[in-house]
């Protein structure tokens, strides 16, 4: 069982820092999963995540890596570790969000769904049972169940479906997962996922009948889908008082840097998100000013580091002026170099929200910079 120690917590809030131990490895959290959604970070390779970020775990997706490479040939390869080179520890989303985005594609039934593939239109089947099985041939350090995703706006009925949906798949997803074994001779971990869109009656019900099932940590989906980010504070906040102390609390696919900040006020333990690498890829650097839009012209003459604060391999080396050229020359090195820093700005930030724990000013520093962090960010994506 995974478990997790609790080695410090905030007096003035519900943050906490810990460790949790798998086959590959401590972590620490609260920590942040960079997304590497078909076995590959997007423009930063395996060598630089573990050996400059330092990156103790990361983050792939079950639909994507069950579509193309194949399960076929990650286990002819011997799971995803070997696959990909990477020796420190894999979280798997179970593919539910992915599925879930693909509402034109795809139709939930009652012992599973049913969903085309956005790269060549054939039909697949995923119930509960199947992602298990191709978690484990994945070989993933943690995996997580199939859920239903609800969109928001939804309403009440439909959400309370979902709840139901899910706590059925979730325990489908234990049986399957008790029933079988690990292929590659270390031990895996499940987590169960909470749903109940905005309604906190469905999230108590949800949590409720999710802990029964003993998972080894659990996971608050369906949040960072569109709803007001106080409504996602609240609910964050709300769920986690039924959420067991000795066990992970991951939040999922969240997000921005000041969500990270309140969500561990809250206390989140895990999280990930596409937003620092895909921003990135798009020119947009944070900072602990604010974001930078580095196409804009304002940078061409400017020969200070991105962030004269950051110890990134980006900021140690290059000027904004080059690295704004880069981008407006369309330099495959821009995506490089702006995702370095981009990893290492929200990596370091997590890691300081943790010393910050330790040293009891996690609050005091929280609202110093929280408000810095979220200049110009009208532009960023999701």
């Amino acid at each position: 069982m995974l478990g997790l120690e609790i080695l410090a917590n905030d007096e003035n809030s519900k943050a906490r820092a810990g460790i949790f131990r798998t086959e590959h490895g401590e972590v620490h959290t609260p920590v942040f999963m960079p997304v590497g959604t078909q076995g590959s970070v997007k423009a930063v390779n395996q060598d630089y995540l573990k050996n400059h970020l330092d990156t103790k775990i990361v983050l792939s997706n079950t639909y994507h890596l069950y579509l193309r490479p194949g399960t076929e040939v990650l286990e002819k390869a011997g799971g995803l570790h070997r696959f990909m080179n990477w020796d420190r520890s894999i979280l798997t989303d179970s593919g539910g969000f992915q599925i879930f985005s693909l509402a034109y594609l795809r139709q939930f039934k009652k012992d599973g769904v049913e969903f085309k593939s956005h790269l060549d239109g054939s039909k697949h089947f995923f119930t509960p049972q199947k992602v298990i099985e191709i978690q484990r041939i994945i070989g993933s350090d943690i995996l997580m169940v199939l859920d239903e995703c609800t969109p928001y706006p939804c309403d009440y009925e439909y959400a309370q479906k979902a709840v139901q949906l899910t706590s059925d798949w979730a325990i489908r997803s234990k049986e399957a997962f008790v029933g079988s074994s690990s292929k590659y001779g270390y031990d895996q971990n499940l987590f169960g996922i909470i749903q109940g869109s905005t309604y906190k009656d469905l999230r108590e019900n949800s949590a409720n009948e999710i802990l029964k099932l003993d998972f080894d940590g659990y996971a608050i989906g369906g949040l960072a889908v569109g709803e007001p980010a106080d409504t996602m504070y609240e609910l964050v906040d709300f769920t986690t008082d039924f959420m067991p102390e000795s066990k992970p609390r991951y939040l999922m696919g969240v997000g921005r840097p000041e969500n990270l900040l309140e969500a561990i006020e809250r206390g989140i333990d895990m999280f990930d998100c596409v937003m620092p690498t895909r921003n990135a890829r798009n020119a947009y650097l944070f900072t602990q000013s604010g974001v930078l839009s580095m196409r804009n012209a304002r940078y061409k003459d400017d020969f200070n580091p991105v962030d004269e604060c950051c110890k990134c391999y980006t900021c140690k080396n290059y000027t904004r002026s080059y690295i704004r050229h880069l981008f407006i020359a369309k330099e495959i090195l821009a995506l490089e170099l702006a995702s370095i820093h981009n990893l290492y700005f929200y990596l370091n930030l997590i890691q300081t929200a943790r010393q910050k724990i330790f040293d009891g000013n996690f609050s005091d520093w929280k609202s110093k910079i929280i408000n810095k962090l979220s200049v110009n960010q009208n532009n960023l994506e999701a």
